[in-house]
């Protein structure tokens, strides 16, 4: 390539990248709208706040669709790139091309319609009654259904849909761990329930301020390593985190009879801020500083949540805090009591905040199933109770007695979030193959974790996982960190090992 030639493809790209970082800045600003949404606005707000959110929806798609974008990627594509280029380039031409399918007008609808949908369903669920959300939730399906049929007419719609959080491996592979997960994880949790394991489940039966558990929760924060710096804490009804590496927030909530599934939840929601804020800095506004979509966003929450915030070694380190802020109803607990009680498997938990870990995946399974059959014309929106509650029996052998704990509980769908929740198991299945792979790199990984140094751990997966942003896509980022494909081996040995271990189940030790 002549130097003129270089010259211009260079002039190319920076104006390219100019593009990109304004679309990364409106997205950055519709999330903090979102977020001020759930956490801080009036509740009178909304009328004025979808209109806002809108705007920025339809702004964003003009510019990702703009004739100027799709020349830039045209002669991107068309001369030579650095790998680092070629990724930020087959990330853009991946939004590029979706969006361009999608006519703005109905764009801007999805936008407006997710926006009211929230009140409607907090509405909903505060009043148990599952019909003042069906007409919101029917309008959503019809509309997500289109947008579906914009970008692949002759693809299983929600297929479609699914790729907007997994774009890299496949519904088809969403599919096949989720009924493995069924098909092993349903015998173990029957074998759990019927065994005759003692375990100190009372350790936290009883009421606990909620202001001294926001405490603890700034506590567990803390003893993390959160970056107070960039980041905060609030309440929302539904437990989140959101922003970039400069400003990444979380929520938790709080109820004085489950504190500790307030504490798990704020050291999930420190998973995805800390990935967020282990992006590189210098890449901020391009692919290369953006996340991996939500299968590897959340193995970076269930890793810290799971094989560390209910590991036996974190409460070597966390149980004094916890004994400091309640001295009065947990001064006689051990460290084995707390580690019981924050592995037990539940006999009768509804609601998926708040699940156990082994139970978890069929929260998930029972959503996925549903909300695929919604998508693909296969179930109505009036018959979700009774299908969600039919499979709750079928998979947990519970039922729920309402709908505000039954198909009401998740805001997902009120957010038009179809596809979202297979990630979430995806996610904890790629947990545990990551921190196998911590484990042989990092030496006594336990004994780090019990004395508080949460360091080698945060910066392995800062190395092999968040630096890297969207420069590989998900398959390569999972052979990059751990030489191996994607695989649900490891969590199910796992599982099986540590619940056969927990509840002195012969057949699974």
């Amino acid at each position: 390539m002549s130097s003129e030639a270089a010259d211009e493809a260079s002039e190319t790209y920076s104006e390219f990248i100019d593009r990109v970082e304004r679309l990364t800045n409106l997205g950055h600003a519709g999330g903090v709208l979102g977020w001020d949404q759930e956490v801080m606005m009036p509740e009178g707000g909304t009328p004025a706040r979808s209109k806002q959110r809108s705007a920025i929806s339809t702004v964003t798609h003009e510019l990702l669709t703009s004739d100027e974008m799709a020349a830039a990627l045209d002669d991107l594509e068309a001369g030579e790139l650095s790998d680092e280029r070629a990724s930020v380039v087959r990330e853009v031409r991946r939004q590029h091309d979706r969006a361009a399918s999608v006519p703005q007008d109905l764009v801007e609808e999805i936008s407006e319609v997710s926006s009211e949908a929230m009140p409607v369903w907090q509405e909903a669920k505060e009043e148990d009654d599952f019909s003042k959300f069906a007409p919101t939730l029917e309008r959503l399906v019809e509309l997500k259904r289109e947008y579906a049929e914009h970008i692949d007419p002759d693809r299983d719609p929600y297929e479609v849909l699914f790729e907007e959080y997994e774009p890299y491996l496949g519904v088809d592979t969403a599919e096949r761990v989720l009924e493995r997960l069924r098909e092993e994880l349903v015998p173990l949790v029957e074998a759990v329930r019927e065994s005759d394991a003692d375990l100190a489940t009372d350790t936290f039966e009883g009421e606990f301020d909620t202001d001294t558990q926001e405490d603890l929760a700034r506590d567990v924060l803390d003893t993390l390593g959160y970056d107070w710096d960039h980041g905060r804490l609030d309440t929302a009804p539904h437990p989140f985190s959101s922003g970039n590496q400069f400003d990444a927030r979380v929520t938790t909530r709080f109820s004085p009879d489950e504190p500790l599934g307030a504490l798990m939840a704020t050291v999930h929601e420190f998973g995805h801020a800390t990935y967020t804020l282990g992006l590189p800095r210098e890449e901020y506004g391009t692919p290369l500083g953006k996340s991996r979509d939500m299968t590897v966003h959340e193995s970076q929450s269930r890793l810290w949540e799971n094989h560390v915030g209910r590991s036996r070694a974190f409460w070597e380190r966390f149980l004094p805090k916890v004994k400091e802020r309640f001295p009065e109803k947990l001064s006689d607990a051990s460290v084995d009591d707390v580690y019981e009680a924050a592995n037990e498997v539940y006999e009768d938990n509804l609601i998926r905040v708040e699940a156990d870990e082994l139970t978890y995946h069929m929260h998930i399974i029972v959503r996925f199933e549903i909300e695929r059959d919604l998508i693909r014309g296969d179930l109505d929106v009036e018959d979700v109770p009774e299908v969600w509650n039919d499979k709750y029996e079928e998979y947990l052998g519970i039922r729920p007695d309402s709908d505000a704990e039954g198909c009401l509980q998740d805001i997902h769908w009120s957010h038009g979030d179809f596809g979202y929740f297979p990630t979430y198991s995806l996610g904890s299945v790629l947990a545990t193959q990551l921190y196998a792979s911590a484990e042989e790199d990092i030496e006594n990984i336990d004994e780090k974790v019990a004395e508080g140094d949460f360091d080698p751990l945060h910066d392995w997966l800062t190395e092999n996982v968040h630096r890297h942003g969207c420069r590989y896509t998900t398959d390569e980022l999972i052979r990059q960190a751990t030489g191996e494909d994607y695989t649900a081996d490891y969590f199910l040995d796992y599982v099986k090992s540590k619940y056969g271990e927990l509840y002195e189940l012969d057949d699974y030790q």
